[in-house]
């Protein structure tokens, strides 16, 4: 149960959204820049993973689901396998080199920003990540550590149904999160 009156029927990070319409036009309008636009090198799919990647390792489970069936649905990972091996071990995961050095530079900002260290920035940059590439990736941990905590602060609800993820990842990837979250009532 909710910590605060939330409105019904809306899980993870839809509730306070539909709660706080001051708040949610902002908001939208960050995550649709970091994930959604198309003005970036890295890939819809990738921009999700890091979200997903910092969502698991903040223990957000609304989170990590979510973003993870949209990483999923970009990357054409139907069975989810790929986001179950990111979120296990990068290291280890079939990703490219920039990937598994920029989920590093993420995990260190999930810790605190002052964990990124020179090493991760130069690992990264040798395996061809951007100064802007890494900045979106600082930029992405963040704001899911922001998401995270707001998700979870607030205990909101999660759907058990894997269905109810798979639905919103094709609304999220064909639409966008601006129009895909809810309209104040």
């Amino acid at each position: 149960m909710a910590h605060i009156q939330l409105p019904e029927g809306l899980p993870g990070i839809r509730g306070p959204m539909a709660f706080s319409p001051e708040t949610t036009k902002p908001l939208n309008l960050l995550v649709d820049q970091l994930l959604w636009s198309a003005d970036n090198t890295l890939s819809q799919g990738e921009r999700e993973l890091i979200a997903t990647y910092v969502s698991s390792e903040n223990d957000c489970q609304y989170c990590q689901t979510i973003h993870g069936a949209i990483a999923s649905q970009w990357l054409g990972d139907t069975d989810w396998s790929l986001v179950q091996q990111v979120k296990q071990n990068p290291e280890t995961a079939p990703i490219s080199e920039k990937m598994k050095a920029l989920l590093a530079i993420a995990g260190s900002v999930q810790k605190g920003g002052k964990h990124v260290t020179p090493e991760q920035i130069e690992r990264a940059k040798s395996v061809g990540a951007t100064d802007k590439e890494i900045h979106d990736t600082v930029l992405i941990a963040a704001a899911f550590c922001m998401f995270n905590r707001y998700v979870d602060g607030l205990a909101t609800w999660m759907p058990d149904d894997p269905s109810f993820f798979r639905q919103r990842a094709v609304l999220v990837c064909e639409n966008g999160y601006s129009a895909a979250n809810p309209k104040p009532v």
